[in-house]
């Protein structure tokens, strides 16, 4: 049997000969008796990580590259190495070594069990605490409306053939990695770990980036935000309602409760920033809509070595 390794590459020369390696030596020893390949997809990286990736590939036919033509992100580069892969199984992890890969070996033993799905979630993580604080943030936003994803997320995931190529079906351009997993229900097995402090080279998400995949997550994945705006709309007309029979009310017993033009500036603002948010929403769904409407490819292969482009 065969066991495929898709690594999303962006700015880690430092660190792929290590994760080549570190895959390599469980191959020596306890997945012996597997095949494997690994593939390398190269998301436009400006550093030296094209040319030590084809360093790596050149000294191990068991390495395969994908070379983007530019960054279109972590999620196109893991569905090019996807739909590239021939393993009976496949495993996506990343390059920066904060991802253990012996833990690999307990994925693959749970699939061999009857697992399709085995995921490999942060228990714990030794991140920045603006790192942390986001991602808690994020996911326990995300939990309310998907609550089948583990605290923390995950990205580090084992496929048994036919959950691949059920995910490589679904179509659409801004995903939701984590939800399209999880949908379709499939025998699923979650392995807590420990995320280790990167400690090669820096992460490349940045605010923008993390905003971006936040919104994927809670656009694509979620029922919430449409939810909110409904549910804003109801309680809104609910409390104006109340208010109108309050100022009849009190207009009919002669009172005048309320006089000026502050209160009114008051409610004219909030609605006003209500409506406002709940347009951007709206906003985000159209341009969505748009961008699958012009079916751009999701990425564009400039050269690969040893895959089925050649």
């Amino acid at each position: 049997m065969k066991i495929s390794y898709v690594i999303p590459v962006y700015h880690n020369e430092g660190s792929i000969a290590q994760t080549r390696e570190s895959i390599a030596t469980l191959f020596d020893g306890p997945l012996a008796n597997y095949e494997y390949e690994i593939i390398f997809v190269n998301d436009g990286s400006k550093d030296g990580s094209l040319s030590e990736m084809q360093r790596v590939a050149s000294a191990d036919p068991n390495v395969r590259l994908i070379n983007f033509t530019r960054n279109f992100g972590q999620i196109a580069a893991i569905i090019a190495g996807y739909r590239d892969a021939t393993g009976d199984a496949v495993i996506n992890m990343s390059a920066d070594l904060q991802d253990p890969a012996d833990l690999t070996v307990e994925m693959i033993q749970k699939w061999r069990e009857g697992a399709e799905v085995v995921i490999g979630h942060r228990s714990d993580r030794d991140d920045s605490i603006s790192a942390n604080v986001f991602s808690k943030l994020a996911y326990g936003a995300l939990r309310i409306s998907n609550p089948n994803i583990p605290e923390g997320g995950f990205d580090f995931v084992l496929m048994g053939r036919r959950a691949l190529e059920l995910f490589l079906s679904y179509k659409g351009r801004n995903r939701f990695f984590q939800g399209d997993i999880l949908w379709a229900g499939m025998p699923t097995v979650f392995l807590p770990y420990a995320r280790k402090r990167r400690t090669v080279g820096k992460s490349q998400y940045n605010f923008g980036k993390k905003l971006k995949l936040f919104y994927d997550f809670l656009l694509d994945g979620s029922y919430l935000p449409i939810r909110m705006m409904s549910l804003s709309g109801v309680v809104c007309s609910f409390i104006g309602a109340v208010y109108a029979v309050v100022v009849v009310i009190e207009r009919v017993l002669g009172n005048a409760p309320f006089t000026g033009w502050a209160p009114i500036m008051v409610v004219i603002l909030l609605v006003g920033g209500a409506l406002m948010f709940m347009l951007s929403i709206i906003g985000e769904y159209l341009w969505r809509i748009l961008d699958e409407i012009k079916a751009k490819p999701l990425y564009v292969i400039k050269d690969s070595r040893g895959c089925e482009d050649d």
